[in-house]
């Protein structure tokens, strides 16, 4: 019996490794982005009935895990308030560094409001440099201004 969504998710990612799919691929077969895919495999989004069960086909998971991701999940997926992974901590430490320019900067373009992270599309790409590869990450968000009332 499957108690919570993080129990799927590790089902995916132990399927995916030992039939040596990636993100893309996967993303493929059910015709979205592999940005989006893959937050919604790592337990982030909810699919729909159609793409749940693709999935259930792809990685062999039983009808309770396809219902499962059908599941709108609880979001937010780091275990700890300050990370501890490399990687998601470069992003964090991004963020205390640029958050306040970012911040500025949007105010300054749109006014007071927000850039929504449901509106919201990334695209990730490795660009090809002399120097060594760079990772190139465009977020793109709907902004939201605030309203009075």
């Amino acid at each position: 019996m499957i108690s919570n969504r993080d129990q799927v998710t590790q089902m995916i990612l132990a399927a995916k490794v030992s039939k040596g799919l990636k993100w893309r691929d996967v993303a493929e077969r059910i015709g979205l982005s592999k940005e989006w895919t893959t937050a919604g495999c790592l337990g982030q989004m909810t699919f729909d009935k159609s793409q749940a069960e693709t999935l259930g086909k792809l990685f062999e998971l039983s009808d309770e895990a396809v219902a499962w991701l059908q599941v709108t999940p609880y979001k937010g997926s780091l275990p700890t308030s300050v990370p501890t992974d490399p990687l998601i901590y470069r992003w964090y430490e991004l963020v205390n560094v640029y958050g306040t320019t970012i911040k500025e900067l949007i105010h300054e373009e749109f006014g007071d409001g927000i850039m929504s992270a449901i509106d919201f599309s990334m695209d990730i790409q490795r660009q090809p440099d002399p120097k060594g590869d760079r990772v190139n990450v465009v977020l793109s968000g709907k902004f939201l201004p605030y309203k009075s009332y």
